[in-house]
């Protein structure tokens, strides 16, 4: 029998062909191609969980892109092809598929044959669509940066990359709830797979508002082909999305600590006051006192805006008001900013007496789309339209010192509808895909003109845009309204595979008195965000945190001091990021999926595998409420336990944002520093809940270069044993090609009853080198030995 049936599929296998102007799209051994009157369906097996399907309408397929999938071609899998009727069967390990002819259906069963995915209904011609079973208990997520909701169940979402269509809200231009700067076409099932719906086109997804038992997505154009991802771990399908799309990649080190935008003294209509003395008083004032910071960009307002397309054009030049530009990029430099940067447009204009770059790339014939509604858009799709760029735009001030640019309005790019191009793609598509290319030059282009790591600063994206971090949220009002939608907007994004993310700390346009209330609480959030960026346009205070009073000020240090001592957790966290696609930033759903009181969880959420941050969102609140999924928690302000699955209020005080702390965690932090690039720290402290077995790698590299692409790093395994009464944390010592610097550990542990007695390396430590903190039942060791060699902590 199994001769037999090796047999027909054997034949089958010979039988089917590709069509004459298709292209495989993957290893060949992979693809299966089915035909019917209807066109073609193709399957591309990309692994034993994760497949492509494409249905044609015409018998072609398109031909492969590469701005939103960065990997086509797969190791051969392993597979069996068997016939049912007219149904077609293909089985790998993970996975059992079956093919329904005209119209083209699927139905995905995983290997115990439980029903995952199941399509009612399909359509090529016209908007392709796939109309799927919705299960009773089925929930949604991703689909980019949303900040209406998490769960997508029994709600419509349109994907297309603007400010958000709809009627326009009472306060402000745009509508939070509709927002769409970085859509992109994938969602996560609570039922354990994920569908990336692979096109360019504008999308819509009726997740069970028209139909209470069925979900339907739609393009309005294009193939229908999409990508199937199997979990069932959220984590395993984010891996699989990353292996098509891009990962996450490390950025310098230094990007990790505090970002500071400035309009340099003159926001919009307010340029008369702009000069290059600002910037460098600001630095002065942000050592002065004592706010570690990072990374300085100048907004819009650093350039000449020239009568033809005024603050939306670029010419890369400084205005008149800016008499030394140079002397202010060193004296800014010389105070330890790692990395200066500046704001830019995707339309060049000319400047001065000299600066003709938007004549002279009309004159090239191939720098500018002549299509587009704004005649001075860049074709960063073109390699030599960015060449050019390049060096006769940003390079006037990247020899200066400037080490990255802020790409705003990545949805500038429109064409007429009827408009047909060169590339394969329509006017919706490019739309959708410019935000790519945008960051993608300068990005690279920086990164080989300084020799380090990539790093960008930009607004839009879609699907792939996490090759080039990083996105932040867009301009939204410094209003409570506009609070709570910002930290969904993370939390889905990073669910969409976007990791490096951000938003305006304190809010951006300022519609209203401001609110020193909502921007201290901002701005705690802000220290828990993937990046941090302090940055408004409230004329003329620019959220600096000395212009909201001495409290203010204090709690923003705080927080800021708290950050910065969090940076070895926070760094390793972030390669982690890089290896497995967890974000940093996460909705309490990610590690309690079978938990569905947190699907609807938007203002708590899990920094790193240890960390649960819940931001206070409510102006004036004493108090606010916490869910606990399971497990145990500890108070990280006063060290109270706390069990899992309940419900409780905590008070909060202006200076108090609740974090707890998850058990198991291990928590490496160092001293406070103002900037983090010179003198690495000489002790880092492990912040540890003993409970069970858990583990923790602490990551360390150069901190800038890309030889962590090459794994050369230096990786410190800390392990933490409870069993009974008795504690054992074993530090190793760094494996890797990269050596980190010399330090000593510092411990300190939550542990239920005083020790008795305290061993390291199986020698007994005096009390000299351990106490005891009643209160917080808190176990603080100095271990007196160094990272050069493995250490053993025995607690009794």
């Amino acid at each position: 029998m199994k001769i037999y049936l090796w047999i027909i599929g054997t034949l089958f296998l010979l039988a089917i062909h590709l069509p004459a102007k298709a292209k495989s799209g993957g290893t060949k051994e992979n693809t299966l191609v089915f035909t019917s009157d209807q066109g073609d369906l193709r399957i591309q097996l990309c692994t034993d969980g994760m497949f492509r399907v494409t249905k044609s309408k015409d018998k072609t397929f398109a031909v492969d892109e590469t701005w939103m999938v960065a990997k086509y071609s797969f190791d051969k899998v392993d597979y069996q092809q068997l016939k049912d009727g007219n149904i077609d069967i293909v089985k790998t390990t993970k996975l059992s598929i079956a093919i329904q002819p005209n119209p083209w259906r699927i139905q995905v069963k995983d290997h115990k044959g439980q029903v995952l995915y199941n399509e009612i209904d399909s359509k090529v011609v016209g908007e392709p669509s796939n109309e799927c079973t919705m299960q009773p208990d089925e929930h949604f997520f991703g689909f980019g940066e949303r900040m209406d909701q998490l769960d997508q169940r029994g709600r419509k979402v349109h994907l297309n990359v603007e400010l958000g269509s709809g009627v326009k809200p009472a306060v402000g231009g745009k509508d939070i709830l509709r927002a769409n700067y970085c859509p992109v076409p994938w969602f996560i099932s609570n039922k354990g797979y994920g569908i990336f719906f692979h096109t360019a086109n504008p999308t819509d997804w009726d997740m069970g508002w028209t139909k209470k038992d069925s979900y339907l997505y739609s393009a309005n154009g294009g193939e229908l082909d999409y990508y199937f991802i199997l979990g069932p771990a959220v984590e395993t399908m984010l891996q699989g999305y990353q292996t098509l799309t891009g990962h996450c990649p490390m950025m310098p080190r230094s990007a990790y600590g505090l970002h500071v935008g400035s309009y340099s003294g003159g926001t919009w209509k307010h340029e008369e006051s702009t000069s290059d003395q600002y910037p460098i008083d600001l630095v002065h004032r942000l050592r002065m006192e004592k706010i570690p910071f990072d990374l300085l960009w100048l907004d819009s307002t650093w350039r000449i805006f020239n009568k033809r397309f005024g603050n939306g054009g670029c010419c890369f030049e400084f205005r008149s008001n800016f008499k030394n530009p140079q002397a202010m990029i060193d004296s800014i430099y010389a105070n330890h900013v790692d990395m200066f940067g500046l704001h830019i447009r995707a339309i060049v204009d000319d400047g001065g007496k000299d600066n003709m770059l938007f004549q002279n790339a009309l004159k090239t014939g191939y720098v500018l789309y002549p299509q587009a509604d704004c005649e001075g858009v860049v074709n960063f799709f073109d390699e030599k339209a960015a060449d050019w760029w390049w060096k006769n735009g940003a390079m006037r001030v990247a020899k200066m010192g400037v080490k990255f640019v802020k790409t705003d309005c990545g949805g500038a790019l429109r064409f007429p509808p009827e408009t047909v191009f060169e590339k394969g793609f329509t006017a919706d598509q490019l739309h959708n895909l410019f935000p790519i290319p945008y960051a993608k030059v300068p990005y690279e282009k920086f990164q080989a003109y300084n020799n380090q790591r990539g790093f960008n600063h930009t607004r839009e994206g879609y699907a792939g845009i996490q090759r080039y971090p990083f996105i932040w949220a867009g301009d939204w009002g410094s209003e409570w309204q506009w609070f709570e939608p910002v930290i969904r907007g993370g939390l889905n994004i990073g669910l969409s595979g976007v990791g490096y993310w951000s938003h305006c700390m304190g809010g951006f346009e300022q519609y209203s008195p401001h609110d020193t209330d909502l921007y201290v609480r901002w701005c705690q959030f802000g220290m828990f965000s993937p990046v941090s960026i302090l940055f408004g346009m409230d004329h003329p205070r620019y959220h600096e945190p000395w212009t909201y009073g001495k409290e203010a000020m204090e709690i923003f240090i705080k927080y800021d001091n708290l950050r910065y001592s969090l940076i070895p957790y926070i760094y390793s966290n972030a390669y982690n990021m890089y290896k497995t696609s967890r974000p940093l930033m996460t909705p309490l759903l990610y590690d309690w999926m079978d938990d569905e009181l947190t699907y609807r969880i938007s203002d708590q959420f899990m920094f790193g595998k240890s960390l649960m941050i819940c931001p206070v969102v409510n102006k004036g609140a004493l108090s606010r409420p916490v869910y606990f999924p399971g497990g145990k928690w500890i108070d990280f302000w006063t060290g109270e336990r706390i069990d899992g699955r309940q419900n409780k209020s905590f008070l909060t005080p202006p200076d108090l944002m609740p974090i707890f702390i998850r058990e198991g965690a291990i928590v490496p932090k160092q001293p406070v520093t103002q900037y983090l690039t010179g003198t690495a720290p000489q002790e880092i402290t492990l912040l540890v809940y003993p409970s069970g077995e858990s583990s923790y790698n602490l990551y360390e590299d150069d901190g800038r270069s890309l030889d962590y692409q090459k794994g050369i790093c230096g990786i410190s395994t800390i392990h933490s044993s409870l069993i009974g009464t008795q504690w054992t944390l074993t530090i190793g010592k760094p494996q890797g090609a990269f050596v980190p610097s010399r330090h000593t550990y510092h411990v300190e542990a939550y542990m239920d009853i005083k020790p008795q007695n305290v061993t390291v390396n199986g020698s007994i430590l005096g009390e000299d080198f351990w106490n005891w903190d009643e209160d917080l039942k808190l176990l603080k060791i100095n271990t007196n030995v160094d990272n050069r060699s493995d250490i053993i902590l025995k607690v009794q």
